[in-house]
């Protein structure tokens, strides 16, 4: 799912929606940066147009008044869920042509893979 102005694709701003939907709490621009894998100033400038379209906000950190954490909007929240949920389609469809045998290896692999990537 997009913004339908499409003015706010973008696999960056894409990532930063989806890690405000999984964070148990608002985040600062920096952990925001740090969990979609881009600087602080890109972090910042992903915030600024995401507060422009209306899909974050920044509020006061509770600890720290200098600070600002991020947090989604409801329509934030919409296009997030909206996102996961194409994903999750589009993996069903390509998963049908697989027999439940080809299912458990395709398992099996991700679950070798991702114990042996490195950090």
């Amino acid at each position: 799912m997009t913004d339908p102005t499409g003015r706010f694709g973008g696999p960056a701003r894409m990532r930063m929606l989806e890690a405000l939907a999984a964070a148990s709490a608002p985040l600062s621009v920096s952990d925001l940066g740090a969990a979609i894998g881009v600087d602080q100033p890109r972090a910042s400038r992903l915030v600024q147009q995401g507060v422009a379209h209306g899909f974050v906000r920044r509020e006061a950190d509770p600890d720290d008044a200098r600070r600002t954490r991020i947090a989604l909007t409801d329509e934030g929240r919409k296009i997030a869920r909206g996102m996961r949920g194409e994903r999750r389609e589009a993996l069903n469809t390509a998963l049908a042509a697989f027999t439940d045998e080809e299912r458990a290896q395709l398992a099996h692999l991700l679950n070798k893979l991702a114990d042996n990537w490195e950090q």
